[in-house]
């Protein structure tokens, strides 16, 4: 289930069998903190009672140009500027998750035209909104590559007790839970609900759904529900254009947009470029 489209994340079951397993557990929350933490801690944080110790906001420094302005084919150059007008971004992905109480790590995945002083520009803003940053070298170094980020996320937890806690009571109407999130998380000025959204909202809460928490379907690109804006806009409007609900999962679906709920995948699927060459190496990953 991608987290643009639904909540993201791994099930309880498989989350709890691996508690009983390791002392610490590593679990994905799809795409960006937006989508993917939002709905983790919301969603099934709240129903099955779990807390998290830590989050880890994983970044690149070639998205966080990209959301700066630079071009995609510019993207191995080094750019400071770009990567400065991108960082609002990160930063913001860092406040939100503040705001559940969850301690929080950054994670550069490293990419060979990474330079030093664009490393060092994200530690130092990282630094001053009091958040350690960790490079991930794994895709390149297999489980060493990993290592620093696991000793600073380990630390981190340590030092820096997690106050868990959600964004909304479950008691609150569902449209001012999307309203919540809208203005919380995506930083949205107001949210448009048409009227028969409002009375599908009524409908469910009259029929017992109004508890369940709010699962968004929105684009993955943007804070907005326009994949083109990037980096941190700000006064725009959320558009609500569907509601669904989910009552086996226990929760309420807001298609906002023009957000599609199937995924769609490429045509011929990237499996078939990856092989192994004479010499044993894989190939065709990149």
């Amino acid at each position: 289930p991608f987290g643009n489209i639904a909540h993201g994340c791994s099930s309880v079951v498989a989350t709890r069998a691996a508690l009983t397993l390791a002392d610490y557990v590593v679990t994905e929350g799809g795409f960006g903190a937006d989508l993917g933490a939002e709905k983790f801690f919301n969603i099934k944080c709240r129903r099955s009672g779990l807390a998290p110790a830590c989050a880890v906001v994983v970044g690149t420094i070639k998205a966080l140009k990209l959301h700066g302005g630079a071009k995609e084919k510019d993207l191995e150059q080094e750019n400071l500027d770009a990567l400065r007008q991108g960082l609002p971004n990160l930063l913001r992905h860092l406040e939100n998750v503040k705001k559940f109480g969850v301690p929080t790590v950054v994670a550069i995945n490293q990419f060979t035209s990474d330079t030093k002083r664009e490393l060092a520009l994200v530690e130092q803003a990282c630094a001053d909104h009091g958040v350690k940053m960790a490079l991930a070298n794994h895709w390149a170094e297999g489980g060493a590559g990993a290592v620093c980020l696991a000793e600073t996320v380990c630390e981190v937890i340590e030092k820096e007790p997690a106050d868990f806690r959600v964004l909304y009571p479950d008691t609150m109407p569902l449209a001012e839970k999307v309203r919540i999130i809208a203005r919380e998380i995506y930083r949205a000025e107001d949210v448009e609900i048409p009227p028969a959204v409002h009375a599908r909202f009524a409908e469910l809460e009259t029929n017992g759904f109004g508890h369940f928490p709010i699962c968004m379907a929105k684009t993955q690109y943007s804070f907005s529900t326009d994949p083109a804006q990037k980096g941190a806009p700000t006064g725009f409007t959320l558009p609500v254009r569907e509601v669904r609900l989910a009552m086996g999962a226990g929760f309420v679906v807001v298609i906002t947009g023009d957000m599609m709920t199937m995924p769609g995948l490429p045509r011929v699927p990237a499996a078939q470029s990856i092989g192994i060459d004479a010499k044993g190496n894989i190939v065709g990953l990149f």
